[in-house]
């Protein structure tokens, strides 16, 4: 058959001819992606073309990438003994059909801002893409835990994988050790499946073994009334106000403690998002077992909020980062997470949650804190350049990944929440991830934009990854009751975790009444939400839930 013919036949994509069907009896069928077209290597911030003779073995001056084709991935294995390593960039011809629409993931939470959209040859797919052509849908990823921060670019009859291997915002000192980057894996969809159910087939595919909750996980928070303006008292306010509304005995919901318990720093008195030490209380809170045991008589289970990387004011600069841009207030000194000294006191403040007995700790803001960017700032890069940690020889993904390691080990018996992590790196060490900015006590359009588009949109990487977190129903008198219940239901019904931040004055009768029954439906394992309408809209209205299609209105 000759090459015309072919893609003729394969409905005019090149995806056919890239996306290999492997010769297995098991359903869904297993496809490899073909070897890469070229290869280019970023090394001192100097682009290198790499030559291949069989394109399994690619070289330029000392650096080497081998290819290894196993059964169902490509590994990418790097070396590069004497030059600080940058980037690894993989190419492959590729002809999609005009009309095919692509949906990406983020480097950490969404931002509103993840739809199915157009080809844009400039815009990053951090960690894989799904393009939708109108009838298959075709995907292209990254295995989760990799060492290295992966992203797609689709456009100009090509696809492209970047592998970045900085450390800080240079390149990896490798020496004489090799590197394995990453496993690429793809798959396309059955006659049978949407482009949704595709899409979490995928995401199962590239992350082996997640860390999921023995039960659902819901409960409340109290940052979207309080606004770090807490205390023990109000806490224990708002755990009694709805743990009267909890009806399952055997599942019983969290009482999250946000920001604004700890010791804070005497450069930013009353800031409780910039901590100076957390393994103390302020006056406000006093005594946190103390407070813990008070949650659990309530008839709730304790959570606390924290943030691992805060340096104390007075810390020595041999144990902090650098100063870049975004990371720059001398009051808001942050840890160097390469430096073991640090590593242990982070652990050991999570010793000390689990021994107050805090059963759910939620911990945020690493990726800033080590980048000085948000992930919606992450798009020319994810960091200033010349700048690196105490330990060079890690790249940014194995630094990354040291440190949840070390919390996850710290935080044995206890779940957690990564906020403001890294997703790819969070799966399989977290039970639970924020996968979308924050929502809001006081302003619909932002738990619209916040909210609606993380459910729907990272649905697919529910208990694929972790169980997906897009953030709280902030019941206040600030936000209108009939878009906030509504909100609530789909969060309810939607497999995902629902955490309610009430505000004590704004929880009346009918309030009561929909927190019990979403309680409930919280309480129980329920099949994932599908968005039927997340083709046409960021903020899909039309939804599959529990068997049931459920239409409501955010305008």
């Amino acid at each position: 058959m000759d090459r015309r013919k072919f893609i003729q036949l394969s409905g005019g994509s090149m995806a056919s001819l890239i996306i290999r069907p492997l010769p297995f009896s098991n359903l869904p069928p297993q496809y490899l992606l073909a070897l890469p077209d070229e290869i280019y290597a970023t090394a001192g911030n100097q682009l290198l073309a790499l030559s291949s003779t069989d394109k399994l073995t690619w070289t330029n001056k000392d650096i080497i990438v081998t290819i290894k084709q196993q059964a169902t991935q490509l590994g990418i294995d790097v070396q590069s003994p004497t030059l600080p390593l940058n980037n690894i960039q993989l190419k492959w011809k590729y002809t999609a059909s005009p009309a095919s629409k692509y949906l990406g993931d983020h480097w950490e939470r969404t931002y509103g801002d993840v739809s199915w959209q157009s080809a844009e040859a400039s815009k990053k797919m951090p960690w894989y893409f799904m393009a939708y052509d109108g009838k298959d849908t075709h995907c292209f990823g990254v295995k989760t835990g990799g060492n290295s921060i992966c992203y797609w670019l689709a456009g100009n009859n090509t696809i492209q994988l970047i592998v970045d291997t900085n450390s800080g915002g240079d390149g990896v000192q490798l020496g004489a050790r090799k590197l394995h980057a990453a496993d690429i894996i793809t798959t396309k969809s059955t006659a049978s499946e949407t482009s949704f159910i595709t899409g979490k087939r995928f995401c199962k595919m590239m992350c082996a073994a997640p860390r999921l909750t023995k039960q659902p996980v819901y409960g409340i928070n109290d940052w979207y009334f309080a606004y770090g303006n807490n205390s023990s008292a109000l806490i224990l306010q708002h755990t009694a106000l709805l743990a009267s509304l909890v009806t399952d005995t055997d599942n019983r919901p969290f009482s999250v403690i946000d920001a604004g318990w700890a010791k804070y720093s005497p450069l930013l008195p009353g800031d409780g998002g910039w901590a100076d030490d957390f393994s103390k209380p302020n006056d406000k809170f006093k005594d946190m077992g103390k407070l813990a045991a008070d949650i659990k008589n309530l008839g709730m289970r304790p959570g606390l909020w924290t943030r691992p990387l805060c340096a104390k004011y007075n810390d020595e600069k041999t144990l902090l980062l650098p100063s870049i841009e975004g990371r720059n207030d001398v009051k808001q000194p942050v840890l160097d997470p390469t430096i073991e000294e640090n590593i242990e006191r982070i652990k050991n403040n999570f010793i000390l949650y689990k021994q107050w007995g805090y059963e759910m700790v939620k911990h945020d803001f690493s990726t800033y804190d080590i980048y000085g960017k948000w992930g919606f700032q992450m798009k020319d890069s994810m960091s200033q350049q010349r700048w690196h940690m105490n330990d060079n020889t890690k790249t940014n993904a194995e630094i990354i990944l040291n440190l949840y390691q070390a919390i996850r080990q710290a935080a044995e018996g206890m779940y957690l929440i990564g906020c403001n992590t890294i997703s790819h790196l969070s799966a399989g060490i977290f039970e639970l991830n924020r996968t979308g900015d924050d929502t809001s006590g006081n302003e619909w359009e932002r738990t619209k934009k916040m909210g609606i588009n993380t459910l729907a949109f990272r649905s697919i990487q529910h208990n694929n990854f972790y169980a997906i977190d897009a953030d709280c129903v902030g019941v206040t008198d600030k936000v209108p009751w009939a878009k906030n219940k509504q909100w609530m239901q789909l969060l309810a019904e939607s497999g995902a975790p629902l955490f309610i931040s009430a505000q004590p004055t704004a929880v009346g009768a009918g309030q009561k009444e929909l927190i019990k029954k979403c309680f409930a439906s919280a309480a129980k394992k329920m099949p994932v939400g599908e968005p039927l309408d997340w083709l046409q809209t960021p903020t899909p209205s039309k939804w599959k839930l529990n068997g049931k299609v459920v239409n409501f209105d955010w305008s």
